[in-house]
């Protein structure tokens, strides 16, 4: 293994912070009982923030940003993994707090990784991502709350994006009837080649919410916050429940009690970050389940290394659709 690889780093400076893909060795690769060459990663809206300092994502300087990698593992002092397995890593403050996955190589605690299932292989656990896995994370907490596909539509907000786009595929195979939401009405076709049933402009739900609305949806999935989510908790019907995993509206939320105390909605807020390794173990194997693999392939895109830096401020002014697959220079 050679001492030297290229990633990019963020510094802080004056002024806020700078970012630059630059040749690392191997002694800035932060403490850990497992060193992996990584071979693919993705863009998350998390990543967008990070690299372009919009957000306070990064904590920890100099850092590799990258919340999510997978790869090989070259060497292990941790006693469930071995040189040549294959891994996943979503979460734990990587990117944040400890070097991510847009460098060549990483190193980190054996606790945070999960063994890929067999039927999934490294570029397509990164078509997957963060935003896959919550996505499962999310149908799972709907099936927690004994939702059934012959419930009643489930709606899907920020459809277009890469949370929205696995979860309408997940559910479609699951056999749900899927509703998506989307500010882009372009990707109409793009939503029902998914499998979503129906596409409503995301504006329609944009409106201050009223405390209680018709209701039209069995469950919900949301990644937006703000007034979206209070208008989306207003139109549920009784006893259903909302899967929310995101804030690209708003972390607000300008909303009524009613819709919990009259009409006994759950609202389960879905951490992907710090989860039980049980629970990803899980998420990932019913990913590799019920993850239609031409769907996937359908809803991702590659994305060269040297490209992340527009791509971060891309996927904040929204112009990302679905998952952008990052191939790691070997």
């Amino acid at each position: 293994m050679s001492k030297f690889f290229q990633g990019y780093q963020i510094n802080k400076t004056e002024t806020g912070q700078s970012c630059e893909l630059k040749q690392l060795s191997t002694d800035d690769l932060m403490a850990g009982d497992v060193t992996i060459k990584v071979e693919y990663s993705t863009l998350n809206y998390k990543d967008g923030l990070a690299l372009t300092g919009k957000s306070p994502v990064v904590r920890k300087f100099p850092l590799t940003p990258g919340i999510d990698f997978a790869g090989t593992v070259v060497s292990s002092e941790h006693a469930e993994f071995e040189s040549g397995d294959t891994v996943v890593l979503n979460g734990f403050g990587v990117g944040e707090v400890h070097s991510g996955g847009y460098a060549q190589m990483a190193r980190v605690n054996g606790d945070w990784l999960v063994k890929l299932p067999s039927e999934i292989d490294t570029r397509q656990a990164m078509a997957i991502g963060t935003a896959g896995y919550t996505a499962m994370l999310c149908v799972m907490a709907l099936e927690q709350h004994n939702i059934k596909p012959d419930a009643g539509n489930i709606l899907v907000t920020g459809a277009s994006g890469g949370v929205g786009s696995v979860a309408v595929a997940i559910l479609n195979k699951l056999g749900y009837s899927v509703v998506a939401t989307t500010g882009r009405m372009a990707e109409k076709d793009y939503l029902l080649s998914l499998g979503a049933s129906d596409v409503i402009e995301r504006s329609e739900f944009s409106a201050k919410a009223r405390p209680l609305y018709k209701e039209l949806w069995a469950g919900a999935i949301d990644v937006a916050g703000g007034n979206t989510l209070a208008n989306v908790l207003s139109q549920m019907k009784y006893g259903s429940a909302v899967s929310a995993c995101g804030l690209a509206e708003s972390m607000d939320l300008p909303a009524s009690v009613a819709p919990f105390i009259l009409r006994g909605i759950t609202l389960y807020g879905i951490d992907s970050v710090m989860v039980s390794i049980e629970k990803r173990q899980q998420a990932w194997s019913r990913l590799a389940q019920d993850l239609d693999r031409d769907l996937l392939e359908r809803l991702s895109f590659d994305l060269n290394f040297n490209d992340l830096p527009q791509a971060a401020s891309d996927i904040l002014d929204g112009k990302i659709r679905g998952r952008a697959i990052v191939k790691i220079p070997a």
